[in-house]
C-alpha cells in the first residue's frame, strides 16, 4: 500500500508537472500570439498614420496651389478691361475732363494689379523670349538687333513666375 502511495503520489506529481508545462507551452504560444496581433495592429495604426500625414501634406499643397490659381483667373479676366482703359487714353485729347477721369481710373486699376502682384512684361527693346512674348510679326530692320522686340501691340502680364497673358509682339531680324 505504501507503494502505491508513493507511486499514485509519483504519477500525481508527474501530471502536475506536465499540466504546468502544458500550461507554460499555452501561455508561451499566447504570448506569440499576442505579439504577432499586436505587431499587426502596430503596423496598420503606423501605416495609418503615415496615409493622415500624406493626405494632410496633400491638402495644404491644394489649399496653397488654389489661391494664385484663382487670383491668376480672376486678373485675367481685367486684363481686357485695363487694354480699354489703355486705348481710351491713346484716343482722348489730353487736358479733357475725361481723359483726366480715364486716366484716374487706370492709375487706380494699376494700383490694385500692382498690389495683387501684378506685373507687365517689358517688350520693347528686349530680347524676344518665347516665354514672355507672342511674336505675331517679323520685320527686317538693320537698325535693331537680333530677335529684339520693335513693336508692342498688346501689354503682357505676370504674377511672380507664372504667365498670365503673353505680350502680343513684333520681331525684328
Amino acid at each position: 500500500m505504501a507503494s502505491e502511495k508513493k507511486t499514485e503520489e509519483k504519477v500525481e506529481k508527474e501530471e502536475v508537472i506536465k499540466e504546468e508545462t502544458a500550461t507554460e507551452e499555452t501561455v508561451a504560444e499566447e504570448e506569440n500570439e499576442f505579439e504577432k496581433k499586436w505587431q499587426d495592429v502596430n503596423e496598420k495604426y503606423m501605416r495609418t498614420l503615415a496615409e493622415y500625414d500624406n493626405y494632410r501634406k496633400r491638402t495644404i499643397k491644394e489649399k496653397e496651389s488654389i489661391y494664385p490659381e484663382a487670383k491668376a483667373v480672376v486678373v485675367e479676366k481685367f486684363l481686357p478691361v485695363m487694354d480699354n482703359f489703355q486705348r481710351a487714353l491713346d484716343s482722348a485729347e489730353e487736358k479733357n475732363p475725361f481723359y483726366e477721369g480715364v486716366a484716374m481710373v487706370k492709375k487706380q486699376m494699376d494700383e490694385v494689379l500692382t498690389a495683387l502682384g501684378v506685373e507687365e512684361i517689358k517688350a520693347v527693346g528686349e530680347q524676344f523670349n518665347p516665354e514672355l512674348h507672342n511674336a505675331v510679326m517679323h520685320v527686317d530692320d538693320e537698325e535693331a538687333g537680333e530677335n529684339i522686340i520693335v513693336e508692342e501691340f498688346q501689354k503682357g502680364y505676370k504674377i511672380g513666375d507664372r504667365v498670365i497673358r503673353h505680350s502680343m509682339v513684333k520681331v525684328a531680324n
